[in-house]
């Protein structure tokens, strides 16, 4: 009885550690904002700005087929927009960054020799750690303002491409598209959505324990 319950955890050990890696990633954001004010207007004029953004964590083969994956880990995002309202000769510009956390699933759809083409998919919580705006010549922070410093959920999707340049690693590239659930403000009902466009890439690694090819 004991060595039937020995082997059964060596075999739980075995599937745990089976399909274990860590990835990171960098690449480019383009982000756009679609703010309304506490009368419901837009704020127009709004033009996107490139920044970067850094990301690592976990992934984990969760099918025998080797297809589909769990991803986990923490992302450096920096946001960004720029306008200005010649009506009333303003000039205005927004430059934050949030610290996230996200789950995800890769969905292999198919593999041409040793390059895989997958689906991407994941979910974030992402709270600001630095943010500036600047109106004119004034600059402001916005860390505890509340249209900014609530919580951002984003749902992120994209595709991505995969090729091993060794037997433990592989070089990655992809792209996603992603959408904040609305932020809003309880005092003022300022609304603010943000949009992004992430260009990445990156590296997948083998950990010791991982008995898996790619």
């Amino acid at each position: 009885m004991k060595r039937k319950l020995l082997i059964n955890l060596i075999f739980l050990i075995s599937i745990s550690n089976y399909g274990q890696q860590l990835y990171m990633e960098y690449g480019s954001t383009i982000s756009s904002f679609d703010y309304e004010n506490s009368r419901g207007q837009p704020l127009d004029n709004l033009l996107s700005k490139s920044k970067s953004y850094f990301g690592m964590g976990y992934r984990h083969v969760i099918n025998s087929q080797k297809t589909l994956f769990l991803t986990g880990g923490i992302s450096y995002n920096n946001y960004g927009a720029i306008g200005s309202e010649s009506s009333v000769d303003n000039y205005f510009e927004w430059d934050v960054s949030y610290l996230g956390i996200k789950a995800g699933l890769d969905f292999r759809l198919f593999q041409l020799r040793d390059l895989s083409f997958f689906a991407k998919g994941s979910i974030a919580s992402e709270f600001m750690v630095r943010g500036n705006q600047t109106i004119n010549n004034d600059v402001f922070n916005l860390v505890g303002e509340e249209e900014f410093n609530n919580n951002i959920i984003f749902l992120r999707a994209g595709v991505g491409l995969q090729y091993p340049i060794s037997s433990s690693t592989a070089i990655y590239a992809g792209y996603s598209y992603g959408k904040s659930v609305l932020i809003s403000s309880g005092e003022n009902s300022e609304k603010l959505t943000l949009g992004t466009h992430q260009f990445g890439i990156g590296f997948i690694i083998n950990l010791p324990n991982c008995y898996c090819d790619f």
